[in-house]
């Protein structure tokens, strides 16, 4: 994902929001993006994600993308399960897997009961899991979370950092602003500040080898693609030593137990760092 001088700005004479903005990011980013309230954190999540158009520049964004706002709008004229079949759609997905995912998530958000239900007379933390949903089930390219938090009870909230996580660590680009400065500090790549206009890094969280590390020894298939990217080592009995970043082990292990079929998991214990 590659942003080239962009700016933006509300109609011409107006004041500018962002301007020469540049930012390149690679697949399995967590980026924090923080600034003061008004100070154009929205509108660049928004210039990523296609909402808006930028005024000035490039918006280079390859592959899907899923954007979740602060508040999501309820007076839209469907269901819960409804409009997330219909994102998935839009999203690309056949219709047979569009419907899975969309179970999916309302069972995980445990809102499954009420899935037929208009969403203008859900609650609004409701509405805003239905908002979440239909970007976590586009398993997008880009994932951008605008204070997608704010309303949602406290194991949704502990829900949403998993799965933030697991999207990047599955080689997606994940882009989120949240008034928390705890909100997964220990698992972001890198921050960002958007300050006067401009965008300025913050405290990159660089791979130098000195994060801690989980090793897990399985027996059985491993997909071509891993969560977190591990290093794989082929041991002497038929199994794979598998090595990666802690903030990527949690993720690693869903996917081991939850594939098809599931990988034998033998153990895990710490790895090395630096």
């Amino acid at each position: 994902m590659r942003l080239s001088g962009v700016g933006k700005r509300y109609g011409r004479g107006a004041p500018w929001i962002l301007r020469g903005v540049d930012l390149d990011l690679r697949p399995g980013g967590l980026v924090r993006v923080e600034g003061a309230n008004g100070s154009g954190k929205s509108t660049l999540l928004k210039l990523v994600g296609g909402v808006e158009a930028a005024t000035t520049g490039t918006v280079a964004v390859p592959g899907r993308r899923a954007y979740v706002p602060e508040r999501f709008p309820p007076a839209l004229p469907f269901d819960a399960r409804t409009y997330l079949l219909r994102l998935g759609r839009i999203h690309g997905l056949s219709a047979a897997e569009a419907a899975r995912r969309s179970a999916y998530w309302l069972d995980r958000f445990g809102i499954a009961d009420r899935s037929g239900t208009p969403l203008r007379r859900l609650s609004k933390g409701s509405c805003q899991k239905v908002a979440v949903a239909q970007a976590l089930l586009a398993e997008a390219d880009v994932l951008l979370l605008d204070e997608a938090w704010t309303g949602l009870d406290q194991e949704a909230r502990t829900l949403l950092d998993e799965a933030a996580v697991e999207r990047a660590a599955g080689g997606g680009l994940v882009l989120f602003v949240d008034h928390d400065p705890d909100r997964l500090a220990g698992a972001a790549t890198a921050r960002y500040a958007v300050r006067d206009g401009g965008l300025h890094a913050a405290g990159p969280v660089p791979d130098d080898g000195s994060a801690p590390r989980v090793r897990i020894e399985v027996t059985g298939p491993l997909p071509e693609r891993l969560p977190g990217d591990p290093a794989r080592t082929a041991l002497a009995d038929g199994g794979t030593l598998l090595d990666v970043p802690a903030r990527h082990s949690d993720a690693l292990l869903r996917s081991l137990l939850t594939g098809q079929p599931a990988a034998h998991i033998r153990s895990v214990r710490p790895g090395r760092s630096g």
